[in-house]
């Protein structure tokens, strides 16, 4: 006899699923990126029944050279999620695989219960080793699709995810060879116009002409350069003899040549008699020498 309604199983079922949300075991910062081109799957299955040979078909067809390495789990039944979490450490101890695939069939919600085990889900969130869940059809989820790194709707979907056509891949390789040969030969055309046109430049054909030209020029330069200091220093010297010209005319000495004398009081010219008084000595200067005189 059984609850009528959704069943012990579903509540238990939600009640692990909200435990392991709550304890951050669905985020996708924690989930690794499945490998491009990984060189070994390891399946953790059933080693009879209709699982393992489709992943094998699926791979194989998709990538000849990939190794598939199988360890046999029960994926129902008591005891079987134990062993499952325990597959999943061997293969993470040993470093047996760069993927794992996590598969089974179909079923109902007791066949899949093992996926469902929180022992299952500590060892697909402590994996080292990228995991893809494929348990049961599309429709099913189980606690593993959530904690796994990549979910696939089926196990042979599973062997899509996992291995890469390598032909997709070749295709893809020799499409960028193509691009890559036909922008080389654009560049080299590029290059040879390039170059034609600097073999009919006059400066590759004469290249000593250029120099030439810019050694005429310089000469030009240096002989306006010349010309154009020799003009300044000649107004400069003919504005130099004006000043001392000037100077020469404004200079008291030369006043003293005209017949004039210069009265000075302690070294100060004096320009009127109300600067002097009865009894001053003063310092009469002429054109050759000095007297001095008082005041009467």
């Amino acid at each position: 006899m059984q609850e009528d309604g959704v069943g012990i199983l579903y509540k238990k079922y939600e009640e692990l699923k909200r435990k392991l949300e709550q304890e951050g075991y669905f985020e996708e910062g924690h989930k690794q990126k499945i490998p491009l081109i990984p060189k070994t799957i390891g399946v953790l299955t059933s080693q009879t029944g209709s699982v393992i040979r489709d992943i094998i078909n699926v791979s194989t067809r998709r990538n000849p050279n990939v190794c598939i390495r199988l360890y046999p789990v029960p994926v129902q039944g008591e005891g079987a999620a134990e062993k499952i979490a325990d597959g999943i450490r061997f293969m993470n101890e040993n470093k047996l695989a760069d993927v794992l695939i996590l598969a089974r069939g179909g079923g109902s919600l007791e066949d899949l219960w093992p996926f469902n085990e929180e022992v299952v889900a500590h060892s697909i969130y402590n994996s080292e080793i990228p995991i893809i869940s494929a348990v049961g059809h599309e429709t099913d989820f189980s606690i593993s699709d959530f904690v796994a790194d990549l979910r696939a709707p089926t196990p042979s979907a599973a062997a899509e995810l996992a291995v890469p056509d390598i032909y997709e891949i070749k295709q893809k390789i020799n499409t960028y060879q193509n691009r890559l040969r036909l922008t080389l030969l654009k560049k080299v055309e590029i290059m040879k116009l390039r170059y034609e046109k600097c073999i009919s430049s006059r400066i590759f054909k004469e290249p000593l002409r250029n120099v030439n030209d810019n050694y005429l020029k310089i000469d030009t330069y240096i002989k306006r350069l010349e010309n154009t200091i020799k003009t300044k220093q000649k107004e400069d010297k003919t504005k130099y003899i004006e000043l001392i010209s000037k100077l020469d005319t404004l200079s008291p000495l030369k006043t003293l040549t005209r017949g004039y004398s210069l009265v000075e009081q302690d070294k100060k010219i004096i320009k009127s008699v109300e600067e002097l008084n009865t009894g001053d000595e003063i310092n009469i200067r002429f054109i050759d020498g000095e007297k001095k005189a008082e005041i009467l």
